[in-house]
């Protein structure tokens, strides 16, 4: 999804959208997180976009390092809450980036992303490559993001375009003999809005394999 841009900046936002509620979201591990990494060998992880810290946490409880990484202090603080509660909190480190312009170092087995999707200003296609850039020899970038709005939502709240499984890979230029793509799929499933309407939404899904060659 890449949105029309708005004067608001991105920091802004999106501090202020954890710091004025409640947690935000529902503290359980991304469905699509689970099902591609759940039989990859455990070593070190980046998480961006860690929001509260969901994924990272479920990562950490399965043996991998994790290194999460969000734009807004308060979601870091409660994903480290969150990392503590369930005894992990020595598995995972917690960096601040506004990500396009500042980005974490180092290269990981597992670089994931989920929803790295906004109506604030972001780059995106720059924030992929820098993520498929990260990742180490043998290892897996993983990217989920939103193919469309979800089916209850009859008036979308702001102009926004969508990703397709072949314009990404196209935007990320990965070089065939040292990448292999093992999924691109786009996958159902169900959504209900805030008012209780029952539906569904689409995610497109990749994991590619950096193969080193």
């Amino acid at each position: 999804m890449s949105a029309t841009p708005s004067p608001q900046q991105p920091a802004d936002f999106w501090e202020a959208r954890y710091r004025d509620s409640g947690r935000v979201w529902s503290g359980r591990p991304n469905a699509l997180l689970v099902r591609e990494a759940s039989e990859l060998t455990p070593g070190t992880a980046l998480d961006l976009g860690c929001g509260e810290g969901a994924d990272a946490v479920w990562l950490a409880s399965r043996g991998w390092r994790v290194t999460g990484v969000d734009i807004s202090a308060t979601a870091l603080a409660r994903a480290a809450a969150h990392a503590a509660d369930a005894g992990v909190g020595d598995r995972v480190s917690w960096e601040r980036h506004e990500l396009g312009d500042s980005f974490p170092q180092g290269v990981y087995d597992l670089v994931s992303t989920h929803y790295l999707q906004s109506p604030v200003r972001l780059e995106q296609d720059k924030v992929l490559r820098q993520a498929a850039e990260a990742v180490a020899d043998g290892g897996t970038l993983l990217i989920v993001l939103h193919a469309g709005w979800p089916s209850w939502q009859s008036e979308p709240p702001f102009e926004a375009e969508f990703p397709t499984l072949d314009g990404v890979l196209s935007r990320l230029g990965l070089p065939a003999p040292g990448w292999t793509v093992e999924t691109s799929e786009r996958v159902r499933r169900p959504s209900v809005s805030p008012d209780g309407v029952e539906g569904h939404r689409e995610d497109n899904v990749w994991r590619i394999r950096r193969t080193g060659a």
